[in-house]
């Protein structure tokens, strides 16, 4: 796992609380004390002031202010986040559940959730929130600060935002940062927990109110319904984290390390895929003819030339289309790859029904129709991208993924790109498994069959949620881009706010290369968004385009730019734009760092290199990759329309 320094907070052993009265509790920089709600401090800034929790119960909405009677638990902890102290806080009140509000107080951040008990009896709600502020303090509503939305998922072109309007109500989806864009110091906000819940973050205009709550469902989560309701005889949130960082960049990628040890990634012990998928050019027209050809071109011309992973190996993959092959096709391509030190990619949707034909019998479950299968909500079918979604629960699923897998796997197939996954996590009438009852359970139930199922192969998600990430390799970023600055800008957008993905899953993917019918500066865009983005995909028909194998072998073959290429991520410089960050940033451990400066317009652009704000002191030398042209550090350098720089700051 990646660790940042946090400078805010001084690493420290956990001391006794400095005050030992319970409704008070210090540790380190934390001081949480309760008056009239909680009051949360970080050093001498002040987080919240009169922070509450709510549940809705019987479609009423009940708030720790209807509580009368509250005992204050004080302890240590020693758990997988580390030494720190558990403070609770147990509300009580005649015909309502008891509430406990849980603070874990760690060195870098902490952690709250909120449980609801009934002795003897269930409690069922749909909807509880950890963190309530009527009011926020300066740290979250100045007027200078950035508010960052973050996609559920990354279907239908939705875009990251860092939004500086205050009139505007934000909701962000499991996480938010509140930030200063010029220094830097920022809150992070979000949920670590995603086995049961979705949850958001609004920020509420001018009223300056904020909420972190498990139990969102609406347009942007992709349903049609409300969210499931989870009943038992203690029913929990999820957990919360909150830390105040010197820099926000470093408290989103806090965050996610929090999400990695409470869920931990996916295993994957080899280096990052490089390669080539059919559907940028090629898409339903790939055949085994067009299909071998290109993995014959790759290695009759690029492998040897640089355009290989660290281990030398090239991903060569048959997206949607595949089924057109023959099983023998399947496998002579597959061989073929082999032969050629490629190893064969494939694709798969495991939670939808393209036919849309619900009396149409299900493939390998052929007991079973479709209509059996569905996700209804209000007794109708959820479509979603043209596609039904199908209940991850239902053994005609598992059927399918075990004969899907066995062909797979026969032919000798060791990646598979699975797609259009969001369509599992969608609210629901009911789930075949009657224990499962929110669509993040039945989603989490099915992606754990896909982890088990296809356990020796490596998996890719394309469209899905951010969110629960344990069971895949790797994530696209975004929706699909293709070769266009626009598609680049859309791409970068994507990495602005969202390269700290990577320490969740294994890399980041910034979706195929394509590079026909661009410019040469928008070639060399596009190839450097996927460079630094994490996984390096290409997607052009190399079998007859001769214009893009022109390209191939002109821009695919920079052993410069190629040796980014490791799969780490870029951080944006600044994050101050509402649309994609210009500039980013990679520092090396040999103290080098490389530097993408991308220009989106149509006219050229002077860029001045700030070397503290990059975080460099002297530099011995900077090259600018593309062209291996020496530059002054010194000097602004021009960035030519819709094209790109890559520099190379040697320390």
């Amino acid at each position: 796992m990646k660790h940042y320094r946090l400078t805010i907070f001084a690493l420290f052993t956990i001391a006794v609380t400095s005050c030992q009265s319970g409704s008070k509790v210090s540790s380190g920089k934390w001081t949480l004390a309760y008056r009239d709600g909680i009051d949360i401090t970080c050093g001498d800034t002040p987080i919240a002031r009169g922070l509450t929790a709510e549940y809705v119960l019987d479609g009423k909405n009940i708030s720790t202010d209807a509580y009368g009677k509250r005992k204050f638990r004080l302890s240590d902890v020693n758990d997988r986040f580390g030494n720190g102290r558990k403070w609770e806080i147990v509300y009580k009140e005649e015909g309502l559940p008891t509430l406990t509000q849980t603070f874990y107080l760690y060195a870098g951040y902490l952690l709250t959730d909120i449980a609801l008990s009934s002795a003897g009896g269930t409690v069922r709600t749909n909807y509880m929130a950890p963190i309530v502020l009527r009011q926020t303090d300066t740290i979250i509503s100045n007027a200078g600060l950035r508010r960052l939305f973050v996609p559920f998922d990354n279907d239908a072109w939705i875009r990251y935002q860092s939004k500086k309007d205050l009139a505007d109500t934000l909701r962000s989806y499991e996480v938010t940062s509140v930030y200063n864009a010029f220094s830097r110091r920022g809150i992070v906000i979000g949920a670590v927990e995603h086995h049961q819940w979705k949850n958001a973050v609004d920020l509420l205009d001018k009223s300056r109110r904020l909420r972190v709550f498990s139990g969102v469902a609406d347009k942007l989560t992709r349903d049609h319904k409300e969210h499931g309701y989870v009943e038992g005889a203690t029913v929990r949130s999820a957990k919360v984290m909150i830390g105040l960082f010197d820099d926000w960049r470093e408290g989103m990628e806090t965050y996610a390390d929090v999400n990695a040890i409470v869920a931990e990634p996916r295993r994957w012990d080899k280096a990052v895929p490089v390669g080539w998928n059919s559907w940028g050019a090629l898409a339903f027209k790939v055949n085994h003819g067009n299909s071998t050809r290109i993995s014959d071109f790759f290695a009759q011309e690029l492998q040897h030339n640089s355009f290989a992973n660290p281990e030398g190996l090239l991903y060569t993959g048959l997206d949607s289309g595949w089924n057109n092959f023959s099983e023998e096709e399947l496998a002579d391509f597959a061989g073929r790859c082999r032969k050629n030190n490629q190893v064969p990619c494939i694709y798969w949707t495991p939670f939808t029904d393209w036919g849309k034909n619900p009396e149409r019998n299900v493939p390998g479950a052929e007991e079973y129709k479709y209509k059996d299968i569905y996700l209804y909500a209000n007794g109708e079918p959820q479509e979603l991208d043209g596609a039904y979604a199908i209940d991850p629960t239902h053994p005609a699923v598992r059927k399918m993924m075990e004969q899907t897998a066995d062909l797979f796997r026969r032919c000798g197939y060791g990646y598979v790109k699975m797609d259009f996954m969001t369509h599992g996590r969608m609210e629901a009438d009911r789930w075949h498994r009657k224990d499962i009852a929110t669509g993040t359970e039945a989603y989490n139930y099915g992606m754990h069959l896909l982890d088990s199922i296809f356990g020796d192969m490596y998996l890719n998600l394309s469209i899905s949620p951010i969110f629960p990430a344990q069971y895949a390799q790797s994530r696209r970023i975004a929706c699909d881009a293709w070769n266009k600055i626009k598609d680049t800008e859309y791409t970068m957008n994507a990495l602005s706010y969202g390269w700290w993905i990577d320490r969740v899953y294994g890399f980041n993917d910034a979706d195929h290369v394509v590079l026909r019918d661009a410019t040469e500066g928008e070639n060399r865009a596009r190839i450097t968004s996927a460079v630094i983005t994490g996984m390096f995909i290409t997607g052009d028909d190399f079998s007859a385009d001769s214009v893009a194998i022109a390209r191939a072998k002109a821009y695919l073959t920079n052993p410069d730019i190629n040796r980014i290429a490791t799969g780490r991520s870029f951080r944006p410089l600044n994050g101050d734009d509402e649309q994609a960050e210009h500039a980013f940033i990679r520092k090396e451990k040999n103290g080098d760092a490389y530097l993408a400066v991308f220009n989106y317009s149509d006219s050229d652009m002077q860029y001045r290199f700030d070397l503290p704000r990059m975080g460099i002191g002297s530099v011995r030398s900077v090259t600018e990759l593309w062209s291996h042209a020496p530059e002054d550090a010194g000097n602004a350098v021009t960035i030519p329309a819709k094209d790109v720089k890559v520099f190379l700051f040697k320390k």
